[in-house]
């Protein structure tokens, strides 16, 4: 062995030596929290958030049931303190550097340590540190103030009146966004210590491992005949994309462990997607979720925590978030998951496009100073950030950079085609408005029954009570259901007669049919069109919307239309006759279970999205919702469990003509 490689080892051992002696204590036991100023103290959870906690203690009801929403939002004024105490061992109190560490805070914090204030948060996506070896003592005290994310916000917004940023005052909390409410989720403004928090000692400081690019990554966008073309190459080989947005799988969000992340993951990697694009009003996700599309080869494209609002131009506001893309760039680059950051979702199109200046008075000075802050932070700050701290992985600055109305957005860069559904457009108006990369387009359904059933009571089970029009947030979302119902399935005025299951079978329906022949004509138009990514794979809560698995982490009727329309193997087609132009017969089925996963099923006349549950239970399979021909025999399997005797018993089928005839 040289020298040169002698010495590198013994500076490796030495490194592992050192490294090995730090020391970290995790400070999850013996919280308690209550409310500002005074009051009872309870027993807390950590990570957790309030909400939860309240819970947990029965001091509120569960606010995902029925439309406890509206009941709780009193949390989310309040401001809530935690406190522990924990010892501090001889060992630790020698090292030369002690920090206290949160990995994260929700969101605005004043932390204190035997009674001496070490840090205030104001970021729910940065790590915050505190030197504290001059604090530590043997016996410690630890205490933090969480104060009103909700009350923040509004305060800031009122300080510079007249000036109104759109959307919404939540533009200057640098927090999930989501939390405030959107078209598929409710309005629960959280706080709490939502990741971990620890002590780290050590004597000398480990050096910074040298970052290694995982693979140049390219976003091709060249022009061509059309436009701009807008692909992936990834290590040289242009990339078909097929996927899907995801959103937060949960509003409390340290409810979340790695075996729902693995379900979420799996049930886009068997659903045949390789792309997952993380969408910018939620959060910057867990590491479990990164590992496991690197585990399971699906790709990341990572939005910047920024959606659907204009931004602070302040020096302190950019300075947080420059920390903010700092941290998260570190802590995620060496996943080779990750292909793409992109600065924000659809804030670029809003402005253009959605009447912003004119709904919030903005003219002149006030507009020039709004679009220009928004271009200084997305189109050179960040820009800059991602070349210095990642520098491997292109970035683009917006998701779309054209509108769905303007004529760019077919030619050009990606595109969130919104024509269908919120324009109610045909879905056949796909093969003449395809975009180069589609990363956002949808259709909306009703949760899985079961899970519905979860949330409400019998006499909640009707269309339009109050309590399913509480999980139901898109603007006029039940007229819109109600049109493509009518337009591909049913007379609308026999929809809306149908009990709540049967109309939540006919939505399911409408959405499997628009994913199936939706991404059909976005694949028959490769490699002009280059990617396709339905909104969306997951749900945060209970509630109609546009995802193919509902929060029960089970799929819905489009998770199985998708499953076969990414296929590999074979292009997907485009169904011929729309389902209200079938000539139905009501079919008998036969029933065989071949062992305690697998059935064979047949029926006696051609039978058209064939769905197998039990009373409130739905099966994963690996297949549902299909078609079958008279006398033709189809087996399918269970993909997770298997029947017992009483399940046998109880398994139903249920086919369109059972509910169209």
């Amino acid at each position: 062995m040289t020298t040169y490689f002698r010495i590198l080892s013994l500076l490796c051992l030495f490194g592992i030596s050192l490294y090995t002696q730090a020391q970290k204590k995790l400070l999850h036991s013996g919280w308690q929290f209550r409310k500002v100023p005074t009051g009872k103290w309870y027993a807390a959870t950590v990570p957790g958030t309030v909400h939860t906690d309240l819970l947990a203690n029965r001091l509120i009801a569960d606010p995902y049931y029925r439309d406890n929403e509206k009941k709780l939002q009193w949390i989310d004024t309040m401001n809530w303190e935690y406190k522990t105490s924990f010892a501090a061992g001889t060992e630790m109190l020698k090292k030369k550097h002690i920090e206290l560490v949160f990995d994260g805070l929700d969101t605005y914090a004043d932390v204190y340590l035997n009674n001496q204030l070490i840090l205030s948060a104001n970021n729910m996506f940065r790590q915050w540190r505190a030197d504290i070896k001059k604090i530590l003592k043997p016996n410690n005290t630890l205490h933090i103030v969480f104060h009103s994310a909700k009350n923040k916000a509004d305060s800031m917004a009122k300080a510079v009146l007249p000036l109104v940023l759109p959307d919404n005052p939540r533009a200057y909390v640098r927090k999930a966004q989501y939390h405030f409410g959107w078209d598929w989720g409710p309005v629960f403004i959280t706080s709490g210590i939502w990741k971990d928090v620890y002590i780290k000692s050590y004597d000398i400081k480990p050096a910074e491992k040298i970052y290694t690019p995982p693979h140049k990554v390219e976003l091709v966008q060249e022009a061509d005949s059309i436009g701009r073309s807008f692909y992936f190459k990834i290590d040289g080989n242009p990339v078909y994309m097929k996927g899907a947005n995801y959103i937060p799988s949960e509003v409390f969000l340290p409810r979340l462990k790695k075996e729902d992340y693995r379900k979420i993951i799996l049930a886009a990697k068997n659903a045949n997607m390789n792309m997952l694009r993380i969408w910018g009003g939620g959060i910057y996700e867990d590491d479990a979720f990164y590992d496991l599309c690197d585990e399971y080869g699906i790709y990341v494209w990572q939005d910047f925590m920024f959606a659907g609002a204009m931004v602070p131009g302040n020096k302190d506001f950019i300075n947080n978030v420059h920390e903010e893309v700092k941290y998260q760039i570190e802590r995620l680059r060496h996943h080779p998951c990750i292909v793409v950051w992109c600065g924000n979702n659809e804030i670029d199109e809003a402005w253009h496009n959605w009447g912003w200046q004119k709904q919030f008075d903005l003219y002149g000075g006030d507009s020039a100073k709004v679009w220009n802050d928004y271009k200084k932070l997305f189109q050179d700050s960040i820009a800059a950030w991602v070349n210095r701290y990642d520098g491997a992985r292109p970035y683009t600055s917006t998701s779309p950079l054209n509108g769905w109305g303007r004529a760019k957005s077919f030619t050009e860069g990606d595109s969130h085609f919104w024509g269908v559904w919120w324009g109610l457009q045909d879905i056949e108006v796909f093969e003449t408005k395809t975009g180069r990369f589609v990363s956002e387009y949808g259709m909306q359904a009703m949760p899985n029954y079961s899970t519905l059933q979860k949330i409400t009571k019998p006499e909640d089970r009707f269309l339009y009570s109050d309590v399913i029009n509480a999980h139901q947030k898109a603007n006029g979302g039940f007229m819109k259901l109600n049109t493509y119902i009518h337009n591909y399935f049913m007379d609308s005025v026999k929809a809306k007669k149908l009990s709540v299951e049967n109309y939540t079978y006919i939505t399911q329906c409408m959405q499997y049919y628009a994913f199936k022949n939706s991404i059909a004509i976005h694949r028959s138009k490769a490699p002009v069109n280059m990617g396709t990514l339905l909104w969306q794979l997951n749900d945060c809560w209970p509630v109609s919307s546009w995802s193919i698995t509902d929060y029960s982490r089970k799929p819905k009727a489009a998770w199985y239309a998708v499953k076969q329309a990414y296929r590999d193997d074979i292009l997907p087609e485009r169904d011929a006759v729309r389902p209200i132009h079938l000539q139905l017969q009501k079919p008998k089925f036969t029933l065989k279970f071949l062992d305690n996963k697998r059935i064979s099923i047949t029926a006696n006349a051609d039978a058209y999205y064939v769905y197998l549950y039990s009373e409130g239970k739905d099966y994963y399979w690996n297949d549902n919702y299909f078609n079958l021909k008279a006398g033709e025999e189809k087996v399918i399997s269970l993909q997770e469990d298997s029947f017992t005797t009483k399940e046998r018993s109880a398994l139903k089928v249920k086919s369109l003509a059972d509910v169209m005839l």
